[in-house]
This record gives structure tokens, sequence and C-alpha cells, in this order.
């Protein structure tokens, strides 16, 4: 297993670790890291626990739908896929997402529960790969990466 679920404050649900294990498999696949010994902590929790953590270590104070805490630097991440340097298991790093908020944005976007839920693992995913959205080039590249996965998964807007 390469990743865990944690529920901090919110009930088990296996259907929210289903979709989350068949995202994170495609995000695994497409990065050529399945054999790779790195590992993600997911939390799901509720917004007032995600704006603590959002205030504590990001100096925002608000909820928001998914945090992502890396432990790598991209270059660093890159240089040890490409030599295949895991001996050992690695943390790719952790995600926190908000379940209250990801019901609320697929009800606002319109789409479904599982678009949602998905796109906030594909995200924070990629966060965790060292892309970022910031700047107009960079989400450039992280957007496009994102939307594939979701679409080889046929989770599309609806």
């Amino acid at each position: 297993m390469f990743f865990e679920v944690i529920y901090k404050d919110i009930d088990e649900n296996k259907d929210y670790e289903k979709v989350i294990e068949k995202v994170l498999n495609k995000c695994f696949e497409e990065e050529n890291l399945e054999n790779s010994k790195l590992y993600i902590t997911i939390t799901l929790t509720n917004p007032e626990n995600i704006r603590t953590i959002n205030k504590q270590y990001r100096n925002i104070d608000r909820a928001t739908d998914v945090l992502s805490f890396p432990m790598f630097e991209k270059e660093e991440l890159d240089k040890k896929i490409k030599n295949n340097d895991f001996e050992h298991q690695d943390v790719l790093g952790d995600l926190v997402i908000s379940i209250e908020k990801v019901k609320e944005q697929a009800e606002e976007y319109g789409h479904s529960f599982e678009r949602e839920l998905s796109y906030m693992v594909v995200h924070g995913f990629y966060h965790l790969m060292g892309y970022d959205h910031i700047k107009e080039e960079d989400k450039k590249i992280m957007r496009p990466k994102e939307e594939k996965i979701l679409n080889d998964l046929k989770i599309l807007r609806k």
C-alpha cells in the first residue's frame, strides 16, 4: 500500500478510499512511480480542522479545500525518480482534504462528488510532485497533467 487515509473528526467512508486509490494508482502509473517506494498520507477532515492547519502552516486564517505538504523539492524528487533511488520507503508528502468543501464545490460546479474528490487528490498529488499553478507558465504544465488523469479515468465534468 502506497497511501494511508486518516479520518479526523469525520466518519470513515470506504467509498472515499476507493476513489482515492483509483486516482492515486493512475497518478503513480502516469508518472512511472509504480515501483517506487513513495508513500502519501491523506487526512480527510472538516473545515474547522483544515482552517487550523492552514493558519498554523501557511498563516492563512480560512478553511480551504486541500492542503499539500511535499517532502521533497521538485529538483530533488526528479533526481530520485531519474536515478530510481528508492531503496527505502520515502514519504512523498501529506494531503489534507476537507470533505465538506468537496461536497460544497461539487454542488457549486455542478458535477459529482467523485469528480471533485478526484480533482482534489490529483491536484494535491501534483503539488507533492513539485508542480504549482501560481504563475501562468507553471499552470500550463500542471493543469494538463491533472486533466489527463481525470480524463483517462473517465471522471469528467458534468
